[in-house]
């Protein structure tokens, strides 16, 4: 008996992806001036802060290079961040760090989110403080 070795060709179609991608977007070291901080000097005098981020998506398909919606825009990020913290003081990094994660998180194709943000003038024996944080999105149902 003959055996078949021959490859058996199938057709695709282009409407289902056989793939997922699973994307990164790196934004280092954004530096913007607030005033951020639970003492009264810190709500008198702008200082500088570092912020750092690493944000992972998922998506079905491939970046369609004429669509800017077909990824997360690292501008629109760098844009929401200046924005947020514009719009109220912060006493602690850490609630700065939620309002910026619920902000992302409205992007439903955003699963994680490490956020690193450091505050670099305020003690002169170090080049930072800071925090870093990773948050992920829990697809369980509570």
């Amino acid at each position: 008996m003959k055996k078949n070795n021959s490859l058996k060709l199938i057709k695709i179609d282009k409407d289902k992806y056989l793939f997922n991608y699973e994307k990164k977007i790196l934004i280092k070291d954004l530096l913007l001036e607030l005033k951020l901080g639970y003492y009264d000097f810190e709500k008198e005098t702008a200082q500088k802060v570092k912020f750092s981020l690493e944000i992972d998506y998922e998506d079905k398909k491939p970046t369609n290079d004429k669509d800017i919606k077909s990824i997360v825009n690292y501008g629109t990020v760098v844009k929401l961040i200046t924005k947020l913290v514009k719009k109220k003081h912060y006493n602690f990094l850490e609630t700065l760090a939620e309002d910026v994660f619920d902000e992302l998180f409205k992007d439903k194709r955003i699963g994680k989110i490490l956020l690193k943000i450091e505050k670099l003038e305020i003690l002169k024996e170090c080049a930072s403080v800071g925090i870093q944080i990773t948050k992920k999105r829990s697809h369980e149902k509570f």
